[in-house]
């Protein structure tokens, strides 16, 4: 007689976790890594800003100093060398310490000029987008107007209207201008998210307007805003180089790279070429870089490159 024997088999049961869900912001960092032009923005970012706030660390002279009186009229417009990397300008300045003192003045304008237009574009497109009809068209006919006028031409006349243009005229000047651009960026991420479900709940809810506005649909629209105010500011920073040039804006002493071109150009013809070319590097340097740098967060921050 055969006995049957009962086997039971050892089975094993893995346990499969699925992965945790990632956020907006941390997909949008993964594809903006994989960006190579992305992260090079980045890092020319950081070494301008680096090299705007370690200016007086890194700077081997005072960016005002007249060489000539310790150096003698050897100083005077010296080529570049071991002593003077970037050269000296007319009056014995070294280039190179006021090329670095002078990002402080690219960034502080372009800072506090693209703040300016979010404070005015960040009200102005919201209520545009969300509110409609005539309050639209009104925002709308006041942007179209600011559009249609020659942007340094427009700044130009704003900063002219002061007798005496600081770099706080220049910035204002620039921001009242610049908010045009995320105002309407801002005004149709509004118009789109205004139609959505959170919104229609948040209005059953008799959640006031402004809370609806400004609480639950802004923190959506940031995402172009923050790219727009990003590759805004390379167009600020050669704004202010253009105002420099012409004699608004920063006064001499100060190192300012337009006004630094400005001063140089005439000597361009007598071989005299580092004291423009330098500070004119250093303006297409830290356009480049933000450039670069807004145009990859345009692309890690859109959910349609998501995959």
């Amino acid at each position: 007689m055969s006995v049957s024997e009962n086997v039971t088999p050892n089975v094993c049961t893995a346990v499969v976790e699925e992965p945790k869900p990632r956020s907006l912001w941390a997909d949008a960092w993964l594809r903006f890594k994989r960006n190579k032009l992305a992260m090079a923005g980045l890092i020319m970012t950081i070494t301008v800003i680096l090299a705007a706030v370690f200016a007086p660390v890194i700077a081997p002279y005072d960016p005002v100093k007249q060489l000539i009186w310790t150096e003698g009229m050897s100083a005077r417009l010296a080529a570049p060398s071991a002593k003077h990397i970037m050269g000296t300008d007319l009056y014995g300045r070294d280039i190179f310490s006021r090329i670095l003192y002078g990002a402080r003045i690219s960034l502080q304008i372009g800072i506090f000029a693209t703040v300016v237009s979010l404070l005015i574009g960040i009200p102005m497109g919201a209520i545009a987008g969300y509110v409609g009809g005539k309050v639209d068209d009104f925002i709308s006919w006041v942007m179209n107007v600011i559009y249609a006028f020659p942007f340094l031409l427009f700044v130009l006349a704003v900063v002219a209207v002061f007798k005496d243009p600081g770099l706080s005229t220049v910035y204002v000047a620039i921001g009242l201008i610049s908010w045009v651009s995320i105002a309407r960026v801002l005004r149709a991420q509004f118009m789109q998210l205004r139609e959505m479900e959170f919104v229609e709940a948040a209005k059953a809810l008799g959640l006031p307007s402004w809370r609806i506005l400004f609480v639950h649909i802004l923190p959506s629209a940031m995402a172009p805003v923050i790219v727009q105010a990003t590759m805004g500011m390379g167009g600020i920073i050669m704004i202010e180089a253009g105002l420099a040039f012409l004699g608004f804006g920063a006064q001499p002493p100060t190192p300012s790279w337009g006004l630094m071109i400005s001063e140089g150009q005439q000597y361009l013809a007598s071989g005299i070429w580092w004291w423009s070319i330098f500070p004119g590097l250093a303006i297409m340097y830290t356009v480049l870089a933000f450039n670069f740098l807004g145009d990859g967060l345009r692309d890690a921050l859109d959910v349609r490159m998501k995959r």
